[in-house]
């Protein structure tokens, strides 16, 4: 299992801090599922197969210092029969860029079934 800060992650990260960019006003916030084989790297700019809608997470940031923890907080819920293997959270709710991905061993799921990420940005 991997969970990354993507390339794309680090760059909407540094311009969130310096409050410039094309990314510095996205919050970040939203949360697929994928399905497929592989494990999650840094240079990923997808989910391995993104299945079905993005859910719009409830985003926090806790402690100071080396405790500081940015977290997005998502249920996904299935519209059928699936087998997730990884999931991420994104700028927007279509396309965007992938901040967060990891995979996971695969979790079959029917129709009304839900997981809830929960992901972290832990910069220590």
């Amino acid at each position: 299992m991997a969970i990354v800060l993507t390339n794309g992650g680090e760059d909407w990260a540094v311009q969130r801090m310096v409050g410039a960019g094309a990314l510095s006003s996205l919050s970040g916030q939203f949360v697929g599922w994928g399905t497929g084989a592989g494990t999650a790297a840094k240079a990923d700019t997808t989910l391995f197969t993104e299945a079905g809608s993005r859910a719009t997470g409830a985003v926090s940031v806790a402690g100071s210092g080396a405790a500081a923890k940015y977290t997005v907080v998502a249920t996904l819920t299935a519209t059928g029969a699936i087998a997730v293997t990884n999931a991420g959270n994104w700028t927007a709710s279509t396309v965007g860029t992938l901040i967060i991905h990891g995979d996971h061993g695969t979790v079959n799921l029917s129709l009304n079934d839900s997981i809830i990420y929960t992901l972290e940005i832990d910069p220590q």
